[in-house]
């Protein structure tokens, strides 16, 4: 950023100063810079005086010797007010080499005309700006002694030469100078009364502000348009020290110490608000053991006009709000955590259920199997086939004329029958058995592949998903008599998180399955609707014609805690809820209160949680 002619003056100024001086408040940090200015422009004027002797004669030796003592004096004042820093006594010791070095040429150079020299009238300004009112009023009155009495009294060599007041003209000379000198000295008073009555308003202005800024506990602060410190409250400085090890000082930058990449954002919104924009952003660091975070606003300190000639910065520490916030997404994502475990739990409960009664199935047709074995016809074949053997040599007399042996063939016949009967009915019995082992198969593959899916996104065929989640409850729904009503429209997959929507279908058919056994009403019924709204929206319906709910319970349905089962825990519809939220949609219920049934409606977006991302 250019510096203004303004800006580049002052800097050679402060360079004259310590660096405690340029800390100093604005007022004396001013005197301390018209101090140097004027100090610096005596010493040039006293070093010309020095170069121009020649050209006066005879005063050529005075003139060199009071140029350069005066030079010098003022460069050892200006070393004094770097070293030892008293504004009060460098300002003396300017104006007491002024005043002397002025004595000391109208003594060295008698004439009359120096006493009305323009350089007297610095006399009265300096001395009232830098000294104050009385010390100023001194500092003239003795100069006027020196103009109006003892200039007059040493050129009559003290009425040696001639009568004392033999030339008027010296005398009158050195009034009218005196008389100019004190109107000089009123008006530096004047301006100087008028500037400490100034001073003192806005002193108390400050006063009254720095009370408004001491009264929060948030830091506040004014910058300059380079980002240096001008004031700051106690919370500001408290945090200062915190982050830095040590007391702020005035010209302090903030992001001194940060990291290059925190103190580029700094400077970019730090220039946003010197262009007259209000800025507010996050930024954190490193305080002692801590890291603080500060919601921290920037606004424009407009000078005359219009223009930025600095930014306030009022900070709200928000440490405590991002460390709940974060303590909160822990608890969220274990919420989300335990939800998932309790949707598996409640998908492998269903799981076993459906596997139980497959079992149970497995083992009648395990029994029937058994008991068919047991009373199979093939041991009777074993018994033909040994007489068969016993008569292989007179077999075709066997045949013929022994009783057995004509009956056999008959006797074969009828086992034979009986043997092909028993494989048929055995093979119905297996082919049973094999269609229960295959659905046993297939609810754990599909739970087991609901479970390795979780927390990703994939394209989901949501009609699918739903006929799964129904299936994990087939034979519970069978068992209670709900016949079961579907309605899909034509969906195209959507991309979604397939866990988290089969958790919260498992959720509610387990809950629609409960409110209509609780009914007990003949006529149950399950319905679920797929449809789309307009483009952008997918909406499943889950409705039953069971016990309904309260009018007075929908608006905190899906609160944590809320529940209406006797050995409910109010988890299942908030975590479900989360879940809607978690894939950029939302879970709602709508009932006509008490026995007129329920219908939770999800919305989820068709473009599903790629949308947001």
């Amino acid at each position: 950023m250019a510096q203004s002619p303004r800006t580049w003056w002052l800097g050679r100024l402060d360079a004259f100063l310590s660096e405690a001086q340029r800390q100093s408040p604005p007022g004396e940090l001013g005197r301390y810079r018209l101090l140097v200015g004027a100090t610096l422009l005596l010493l040039v004027v006293s070093l010309m005086v020095a170069g121009s002797a020649p050209f006066f004669e005879p005063d050529v030796q005075a003139r060199l010797g009071v140029g350069l003592g005066l030079a010098s004096g003022f460069a050892l004042a200006l070393v004094f007010l770097r070293r030892w820093g008293s504004l009060r006594a460098a300002s003396l010791l300017v104006c007491g080499l002024l005043v002397g070095g002025y004595m000391l040429a109208t003594f060295a150079m008698p004439s009359p005309a120096i006493g009305a020299h323009a350089t007297i009238m610095l006399i009265p300004a300096l001395s009232v700006y830098l000294l104050g009112v009385r010390t100023g009023l001194l500092v003239t009155g003795f100069f006027c002694l020196n103009a109006a009495v003892l200039l007059p009294l040493y050129l009559s060599e003290f009425g040696a030469r001639a009568p004392l007041f033999a030339r008027p003209e010296m005398w009158i000379s050195g009034v009218l100078d005196s008389v100019i000198l004190l109107l000089g000295y009123g008006l530096s008073a004047l301006f100087r009364m008028a500037r400490d009555e100034a001073a003192a308003t806005v002193l108390e202005s400050e006063r009254k502000l720095l009370s408004l800024i001491e009264s929060t506990d948030d830091p506040v602060s004014a910058l300059d348009p380079q980002g240096g410190l001008i004031i700051a409250n106690t919370a500001a400085r408290r945090l200062f020290l915190e982050a830095f090890g040590r007391d702020a000082r005035m010209g302090d930058r903030l992001v001194a110490q940060s990291s290059e990449e925190k103190r580029a954002e700094w400077q970019a919104q730090l220039n946003r608000a010197l262009q007259g924009h209000s800025v507010r952003y996050e930024v954190s660091f490193r305080a002692g053991e801590r890291t603080v975070a500060l919601d921290l606003s920037l606004y424009p300190i407009l000078g005359e006009g219009g223009r930025p000639v600095g930014v306030t910065a009022f900070g709200r520490d928000i440490t405590e709000r991002k460390e709940t916030e974060a303590k909160l997404g822990e608890l969220h994502r274990s919420l989300m955590e335990v939800s998932r475990q309790a949707g598996m739990a409640e998908i492998a409960t269903g799981v076993l259920h459906n596997v139980g009664n497959t079992l149970n199935s497995v083992n009648v047709s395990a029994l029937l199997v058994a008991e068919r074995l047991h009373g199979s016809r093939a041991p009777l074949l074993v018994r033909a086939t040994d007489l068969l053997r016993e008569h292989e040599a007179d077999l075709s007399a066997f045949l013929a004329e022994d009783p057995r042996g004509r009956q056999l063939p008959e006797y074969l016949s009828s086992a034979a029958r009986h043997v092909v009967e028993e494989q048929a009915a055995l093979l119905e019995e297996m082919r049973g058995l094999i269609r229960n082992v295959e659905h046993i198969r297939a609810v754990v593959s599909m739970q087991q592949a609901h479970a390795r899916f979780g927390g990703q996104v994939e394209q989901v065929p949501v009609s699918a998903l739903i006929d799964d989640a129904l299936r994990l409850h087939a034979s519970s729904y069978e068992r209670s008599g709900i016949r079961i009503l579907r309605e899909y429209a034509e969906v195209p997959p959507v991309p979604l998180d397939r866990h988290k929507l089969l958790q919260i279908l498992v959720n509610l058919l387990n809950n629609a399955r409960q409110a209509l056994v609780e009914c007990g009403r003949e006529d149950k019924q399950l319905s679920i609707r797929v449809r789309r709204e307009g483009e952008e929206r997918l909406r499943i319906e889950v409705g039953d014609n069971g016990v309904g709910i309260a009018p007075e319970n929908l608006a905190r349905l899906f609160a944590h805690g809320f529940t209406t089962k006797k050995d409910g825990h109010g988890f299942g519809l908030h975590a479900s809820a989360l879940a809607a939220e978690e894939m950029n949609g939302r879970l709602s219920c709508v009932s006509g209160g008490r026995g007129q049934g329920a219908t939770f409606i999800i919305e989820l977006p068709m473009r599903g949680q790629e949308a947001s991302a």
